[in-house]
């Protein structure tokens, strides 16, 4: 039932997690300024948690933070790209966007000298990257900022996986001291960006104005809470479960969140080609799961280190 119970969390957190922020940025476009809030509630939640002793956190170290560096930057940059990307892209659109990170991520070790994948991995990564350009081709909403935004943050998430994987940075550091971390050292940089690019103080203001309107507020609460609760469900699942289970629970939340996707918050214009694309994606997807599990059974003794079991 434990292992349920953290697979089922995980995937709501998930599905919920992208049409929360979905909604937000529809009334509060600012992205960047959106996530340096985020990064602020989660880094003085955590802080507070661990005060009042609700929390067994270690504080901050100065060591494990240059450790955490990189890491923390592409992860941040990955989360930075992918809200937005969600500014201008579909729901189904980004989550099929997002399926190609195990593709950059086998080109990635390819190069680095991993060799080559089982041809069933391989063939269902193609037929994932097929169903995305099929999909783009039939998508009336196409909007070029967006889906660079969502290309860029495949790139980002791929170098963040290569790096933990290639660091072992965080190693010994429970799900929430690395959340802390993230927040901690992100601050300086997003702090930075919004000034250069101009969105604050005007996203300051504006989000002032916007915090008087209760629907608006109780979105932004929820929102906040739900990047914590969303971090912690997938380190949970994949320490109960595996890294496994959390990719295939991502996958099976892909195709519910793509459904629902054609329907909520203003919905997806039906095209063909589209339908058809995201339809061969999400096939590939499950390709994809049912391969790695395959795999996981001729190699009982070692857990591969699996793309989407950081999916954000």
């Amino acid at each position: 039932m434990h292992s349920l119970f953290a697979a089922i969390s995980y995937g709501f957190a998930s599905m919920a997690m992208v049409f929360i922020n979905k909604a937000v940025l529809m009334q509060y476009s600012h992205s960047m300024s959106l996530l340096t809030v985020q990064q602020l509630a989660t880094a003085f939640l955590i802080h507070l948690g661990r005060v009042m002793g609700y929390s067994k956190t270690r504080g901050f170290n100065l060591e494990t933070a240059k450790k955490l560096f990189l890491v923390s930057f592409f992860y941040n940059a990955n989360v930075a790209s992918a809200l937005a990307s969600l500014k201008g892209v579909n729901i189904p659109m980004y989550i099929a966007i997002k399926r190609l990170t195990p593709l950059a991520v086998l080109i990635a070790g390819f190069f680095r000298g991993k060799g080559r994948p089982p041809r069933q991995v391989s063939l269902s990564v193609v037929l994932i990257a097929a169903g995305v350009l099929i999909a783009a081709l039939g998508d009336f909403s196409f909007d070029l900022y967006g889906y660079s935004m969502a290309f860029t943050s495949v790139f980002f998430q791929t170098m963040y996986l290569v790096l933990v994987e290639k660091s072992g940075a965080e190693d010994g550091l429970s799900s929430i001291e690395i959340m802390f971390y993230n927040s901690i050292l992100s601050l300086p940089f997003l702090l930075f960006v919004i000034i250069l690019t101009g969105e604050f103080p005007d996203s300051l203001v504006l989000l002032i104005a916007k915090i008087n309107s209760f629907s608006f507020l109780m979105l932004l609460v929820i929102s906040l809470v739900m990047g914590i609760v969303l971090n912690y469900t997938m380190f949970l699942c994949t320490i109960v479960n595996s890294a496994l289970t959390t990719t295939i629970v991502g996958v099976l939340k892909g195709v519910v969140s793509t459904t629902l996707g054609f329907f909520l918050l203003g919905g997806v214009k039906v095209h063909g080609l589209n339908v058809t694309g995201l339809v061969i994606n999400t096939a590939g997807g499950i390709w994809y799961s049912y391969s790695k599990y395959q795999q996981k059974m001729q190699k009982p003794s070692k857990i591969l280190s699996d793309p989407e079991a950081h999916r954000k």
